[in-house]
């Protein structure tokens, strides 16, 4: 058997945080919703059972965490410091795939969030 691609996904992490561009948002702060999917080679850990083989889910949520708890006035930036953040955290990631979502944004709408989406490439996995 060989491995076209493997890929971990974290879907629905839900936050209280204070990203925006008024004011208010940044006292209030609001819900975040973020979801991402990361490709990254798998082959041993499907071979070896062994967690080391792996990225551990526990670890890529902590620094999804942290870097909720700094504050930012956009979500692209916010997108942005966490793709940074998880491939200075794991190298052999290949590609990371971010949507961070905010519920109820103040824009006079009925609409379930705004949300960005990135797709990221770790230039030092490409041969």
């Amino acid at each position: 058997m060989r491995i076209e691609a493997g890929y971990i996904e974290l879907k629905g992490l839900r936050f209280h945080a204070c990203h925006g561009v008024m004011a208010q948002e940044r006292v209030t702060g609001g819900e975040f919703i973020v979801d991402l999917r990361v490709k990254t080679d798998l082959t041993e850990a499907v071979r070896k059972d062994d967690v080391s083989c792996t990225l551990n889910y526990a670890e890529i949520y902590e620094i999804i965490k942290n870097e909720m708890l700094t504050p930012s006035n956009l979500l692209e930036h916010l997108a942005g410091r966490m793709g940074e953040a998880m491939f200075d955290r794991f190298p052999q990631m290949e590609e990371l795939t971010v949507t961070v979502t905010k519920r109820n944004p103040p824009m006079g709408a009925q609409t379930e969030g705004a949300a960005v989406t990135l797709h990221l490439i770790n230039d030092k996995t490409r041969r």
